[in-house]
């Protein structure tokens, strides 16, 4: 996963998922625009794992968090970004910084399929769970990036157990994804969702919160321990 090499800055002339438009209206008679992105709205999932105790989430190279650690670093490398092309990126940082721990998710892009459905096919390429669609709980759904995208996120739950597990997930390596399984025990949960050393998205951090605040009150009082 970390086997990262040959790196170069291109523009974006075209993308399957990112779509640039710049809305131009008038509010309270000031005349304004804003410059935003369509993309998908998407699935995430909460796993539980009742036989171990723990949560599944997934960790991988996420080529935009390492930009903008890049960025960071090296403010100049996106100087030339009126150019036609970039230079090829000079001294990289290593990949680890590019590298988070999130819930399993998805994009919504397969037409005739509810979000359920796309969400179980998701726990299944990523994590290796088969999980019927009648076991998942939604949780809520909210808007991600309402700044750039404004796209909606729809979180689900579900609990599996070692005997659903019928592969080792790890995504579709045709479509370039690059999954590893990770597995949080509960009683280091809130640890671990608090730990800024160990990047992860929001996601995380809220689901870990909300099962601690609606399951973990349900569970046999020998099956978690304060952290």
């Amino acid at each position: 996963m970390e086997a990262i090499e040959e790196l170069e800055l291109k523009p974006c002339t075209s993308s399957l998922y990112l779509r640039p438009f710049r809305l131009c209206y008038r509010q309270n008679g000031a005349k304004k625009f804003w410059d935003f992105m369509r993309t998908h709205d998407s699935v995430s999932i909460l796993i539980f794992n009742t036989s171990r105790q723990c949560f599944v989430v997934v960790k991988q190279f996420r080529p935009a968090v390492y930009m903008c650690e890049v960025e960071r670093h090296h403010p100049q490398v996106f100087q030339n970004q009126d150019k036609k092309s970039f230079s090829c990126l000079e001294d990289p940082l290593p990949a680890v910084v590019g590298v988070t721990y999130e819930l399993c998710a998805g994009i919504v892009d397969k037409p005739g399929l509810s979000l359920e459905e796309i969400a179980c096919g998701e726990v299944l390429e990523e994590c290796g769970y088969r999980v019927p669609v009648a076991d998942l709980r939604r949780i809520t759904s909210y808007r991600s990036g309402v700044g750039v995208t404004g796209s909606r996120q729809t979180l689900f739950y579900a609990e599996v157990t070692d005997q659903m597990r019928t592969g080792e997930g790890g995504g579709q390596p045709e479509e370039g994804e690059l999954i590893e399984v990770v597995e949080i025990p509960l009683e280091d949960s809130m640890k671990f969702a608090y730990d800024e050393a160990l990047p992860k998205t929001m996601g995380v951090i809220f689901s870990f919160m909300w099962f601690h605040n609606n399951i973990a009150p349900k569970l046999p009082k020998n099956k978690i321990k304060a952290p």
